[in-house]
């Protein structure tokens, strides 16, 4: 099918906003954040005060849309913090486990990375490589003026600090089965528990990275629950879902409370989550007696202690 909607103006797309739509809001004031961020960037946050028709229901602002959109911005802000505290542990555990048993270069032999074919290892590579020789961080310089005319790549424990998240997650999915198996039973969870939620949460950060909408997503790339034989924490008094935020908010929870116990990660999560109303909330996931579950209640019972809150808001 061929795309035939017309170019339009800043003023002209203000227009359908308020005068076709119904969409309450200051002209130029709209017309200015139409400038800055763009009309289909925003149409994400209006989306959920359209009626069938596509008009408004009454009572839509720009200013209530434009505080989804500031809320999201802080929210990305503090979900991309806990997953990099995530990926950094990550990375350094895989480099210690890998090189402890393979030696310091050895993911060059594919045969040490077990769990990627010859094309992913190659592929591996191929994106270490580029990373490493892009690098100007000042240990990669040093490694590659000093070592360079011996070796194209450094050692796992620099390697590890020039990959992303995908890089990282692919050393993961290539170790052994014995040391996939022994991080993610040191994290009280399985091998495949592990993976499924390394993949989401890089799934989660490419989102935020790249600016898009996380408050309410549902998320395509789900991170798995554990059984309830496994870990009824998961299950009771609330059964976490993982097809929206709160799974993967919850995950990270989890992660965090191992990792950096001594986090204010949560703080600033509740903090920005007491300014939305219950039925945002339930947009994200945070349904029912979500405050009851083993993974948030004491942090909420210490910090509505510290702080003197009571629930969120209607």
């Amino acid at each position: 099918m061929e795309y035939m909607k017309p170019f339009k103006t800043f003023e002209e797309q203000a227009d359908i906003l308020t005068k076709e739509r119904g969409m309450a809001a200051d002209r130029d004031s709209l017309i200015e954040h139409l400038q800055d961020v763009g009309y289909y960037r925003l149409s994400g946050y209006w989306h959920i005060f359209k009626q069938e028709d596509n008009t408004f229901r009454e009572g839509t602002t720009f200013e209530k849309v434009w505080d989804l959109y500031t809320f999201d911005r802080q929210f990305r802000l503090v979900v991309f913090d806990a997953i990099e505290r995530v990926e950094v542990y990550f990375r350094t555990r895989l480099a210690y486990e890998l090189a402890k048993a393979t030696g310091p270069f050895g993911y060059r032999d594919s045969a040490n990375l077990p769990g990627l074919t010859e094309d992913d290892h190659a592929r591996f590579i191929r994106k270490c490589e580029g990373a490493f020789n892009r690098s100007r961080e000042p240990f990669a310089i040093h490694f590659r003026e000093k070592y360079g005319d011996v070796h194209a790549l450094p050692p796992y424990w620099m390697l590890v600090n020039l990959t992303d998240f995908g890089m990282m997650l692919t050393l993961y999915r290539g170790a052994s089965n014995a040391i996939r198996k022994g991080i993610a039973a040191d994290l009280g969870v399985s091998a495949k528990v592990l993976e499924s939620w390394l993949v989401c949460l890089n799934t989660v950060r490419n989102m935020a990275a790249h600016h898009g909408r996380l408050w309410n997503r549902r998320l395509g790339t789900q991170p798995t629950i554990p059984r309830k034989k496994n870990d009824v924490r998961w299950h009771e008094p609330h059964n976490v879902k993982p097809d929206r935020m709160f799974g993967a908010l919850t995950v990270l929870s989890y992660l965090l409370e191992l990792i950096a116990p001594d986090t204010k990660w949560r703080d600033r999560l509740f903090d920005l989550l007491s300014t939305r109303s219950a039925g945002e909330l339930r947009m994200m996931g945070f349904a029912g007696n979500w405050r009851e579950c083993p993974f948030w209640s004491p942090w909420i019972a210490e910090h509505e202690g510290d702080s003197g809150e009571g629930s969120e808001q209607e």
